[in-house]
């Protein structure tokens, strides 16, 4: 994505705008970019997997910026599920998370929710609730839920 979009992106667009400048950010290691893609509110909400509840902007800022101390995160949407009204969006997505490690890259895979609400600067992020996930989740199971509750 050129940064003119980028910028667009963080400034108005759609929740599609805004998901798409997230990964950019994530992917280049960029904290003032991937900030932008928030909402200036309070009880703004991130969870990593297996990590704790980050409430505010301050904490999820802190997070980020120690994860990448040690690089970018190589995280790509895929299999996007999207529900949306006139104010806000919700996107249940794959994320294929590419990884070095001593054997060489290997892919991990991480299922996010993000949610957005359209704010006087845009759309905005809300909330990003992450869990781990498996190749299993490349299938998206909607024909035959294996879980109920």
């Amino acid at each position: 994505m050129s940064k003119a979009k980028l910028q667009a992106a963080i400034v108005g667009g759609t929740a599609d705008d805004t998901e798409n400048a997230f990964y950019q950010a994530l992917q280049t290691g960029d904290t003032e970019h991937l900030m932008g893609c928030w909402a200036d509110e309070d009880d703004v909400v991130c969870i990593h997997p297996g990590g704790p509840r980050l409430v505010g902007l301050a904490s999820i800022r802190a997070a980020f910026e120690a994860m990448f101390a040690n690089g970018s995160i190589r995280a790509y949407p895929e299999r996007t599920r999207k529900v949306q009204s006139v104010a806000s969006a919700v996107h249940s997505v794959l994320e294929r998370v590419e990884i070095m490690t001593d054997e060489g890259p290997r892919e991990a895979y991480v299922i996010a929710t993000n949610v957005y609400h359209k704010t006087a600067q845009g759309w905005r992020m809300v909330a990003h609730h992450t869990s781990p996930g498996t190749p299993h989740d490349l299938h998206d199971g909607a024909e035959f839920p294996s879980t109920l509750h």
